[in-house]
């Protein structure tokens, strides 16, 4: 797991690297702000766009397969930088970038495929979330407006914790889960690699659910959920 924040940016000081309880400062002047690159332009890149710039950051610009996606016009916008099947990590090493996109499959094939620039993918906090100063949050974690990340909750590489999220004490996210908006984990809950608790579903203490697996938008989970599951209802049954 790598940990690495930006956050925003005051006159005369620089941005941290973080790994583990140690923070390495870069030792520059910064006379601007942290120019941040999106992986996707997409409909989810508008959102962490609007987070990247409340945090102060700056928008290096955008890759899609689609030059005239939604980040390229409006408001957040920012330059079209080229296309998402031509990306090589060579491209992003030594620039903060993250991805942008909802899409857990295609996630997961970017994830892979920019391994060697891992080190510079970073952290998006929307300045309206609430997270926990004993929470761990890894590399190219985005959490969106009004969620909460509470205390001793760990949120691994490239998971998101969506708008109004609840992910209560001593949580694990694992790799490039998802956490929809208003879903509600409560304490202990374990969520494995690439997968999506659905819109306002609710996981109640110490359920563990396991890696590729679709929770459904209201779905309440009171049992174990194994690898590769789908469950929907309330309570939460597989579904086929």
């Amino acid at each position: 797991m790598r940990v690495r924040s930006f956050t925003g940016h005051r006159s005369g000081t620089s941005p941290e690297r973080k790994r583990g309880n140690t923070t390495i400062h870069y030792h520059r002047l910064m006379t601007e702000p942290v120019k941040l690159t999106l992986v996707g332009g997409g409909g989810h890149a508008l959102v962490v766009a609007d987070a990247a710039l409340r945090a102060g950051l700056a928008l290096q610009g955008f890759y899609d397969d689609d030059s005239d996606a939604p980040l390229a016009q409006g408001t957040p916008s920012c330059p079209f930088l080229g296309d998402l099947t031509g990306l090589e990590d060579r491209e992003l090493d030594g620039s903060p970038w993250i991805l942008a996109l909802g899409d857990l499959g295609t996630r997961r094939w970017l994830i892979d495929r920019l391994y060697k620039a891992e080190d510079d993918a970073a952290m998006v906090i929307h300045p309206d979330a609430t997270v926990s100063e004993s929470a761990v949050i890894a590399g190219g974690v985005w959490v969106g407006p009004r969620a909460v990340v509470h205390t001793r909750a760990r949120v691994l590489d490239h998971a998101i914790v969506n708008s109004g999220a609840i992910v209560e004490h001593d949580c694990l996210i694992s790799e490039n889960a998802h956490v929809a908006p208003g879903a509600a984990l409560g304490g202990s809950v374990s969520v494995g690699n690439d997968t999506l608790v659905g819109l306002n579903a609710t996981v109640l203490p110490g359920v563990a659910i396991g890696s590729g697996c679709t929770i459904g938008a209201g779905a309440v989970v009171t049992q174990d959920v194994p690898d590769m599951k789908t469950v929907r209802g309330a309570p939460a049954i597989e579904s086929s």
